[in-house]
This record gives C-alpha cells, sequence and structure tokens, in this order.
C-alpha cells in the first residue's frame, strides 16, 4: 500500500500540478497587488474613490441592505484583473513565443480541413459550375 502511495506522489503530473499551485497563488498575489495599488488608485484619481462600495445601497425593511456598488466593485476588481493577466502575461509571452519559433525556424501547421466540409465544399463548387439557367 505505501509502495502505491509512494508511486503516485512521485509521478510527474502530481508534483507538476503541486508546483502549478504554488506558483498560482504567488501569481495572483502579484495581480492583485497590481490592480489593488496600482490600477484602482488610478480609478480613484478619475472617479473620487477607490471603491463603488457605497454607489447605490437599497436598504429594504428590517435593515437588509442591497450593495450594488459592492458588487460593482468586484466586477470592475475582476475586469481589471483579467485585462493585467491578458495584457501583462499573456500578450508578452505569446509574442515571446512567436519570436522563439521563428528563430527556430519553425512554421505553424496550416490547420486542416475537416474531410467532410471539404466533401461539401466540393459539391457546392460542381454545382455552381454546372448549374443550367
Amino acid at each position: 500500500m505505501l509502495k502505491g502511495f509512494k508511486e503516485f506522489i512521485m509521478k510527474g503530473n502530481v508534483v507538476d500540478l503541486a508546483v502549478a499551485v504554488v506558483i498560482g497563488a504567488a501569481f495572483g498575489a502579484v495581480v492583485t497587488a497590481l490592480v489593488e495599488f496600482i490600477l484602482m488608485p488610478l480609478i480613484a484619481a478619475l472617479v473620487g474613490s477607490p471603491n463603488f462600495d457605497n454607489f447605490l445601497v437599497i436598504t429594504l425593511g428590517a435593515g437588509v441592505a442591497i450593495k450594488i456598488g459592492a458588487f460593482l466593485t468586484v466586477l470592475v476588481n475582476f475586469i481589471l484583473i483579467a485585462a493585467a493577466i491578458y495584457f501583462f502575461v499573456v500578450v508578452p509571452m505569446k509574442h515571446l513565443e512567436e519570436r522563439r519559433q521563428a528563430r527556430l525556424g519553425v512554421e505553424e501547421p496550416a490547420e486542416e480541413l475537416d474531410p467532410q466540409l471539404a466533401l461539401l465544399a466540393e459539391i457546392r463548387d460542381e454545382l455552381r459550375t454546372n448549374r443550367t439557367l
């Protein structure tokens, strides 16, 4: 039983997954800091408030508050985090990979057309050329 556990733990994908979780947590802290300490203060300079928590608070009976502004704050944070990841990670990594592929002389393979679609296109083209009016 212990031998099987040792084999499971030593598999590459388990170790890779553990590393990915740790790196992901650290990277999440970096992106959160970017949004919280750089992007949100820029928004606060434009709007006058670092968040929208007190915007559109609807109070119902029994002291129940519906905080639409708090939801907007979370939504804006999500959009900023997604934009930060895309523009500061995805785009540069894609650019670096394209440069690497070009340096190595690797060309992207042409996308193969589904044989059924190719046959349908052939039939369509044949019908067009043999159409009699």
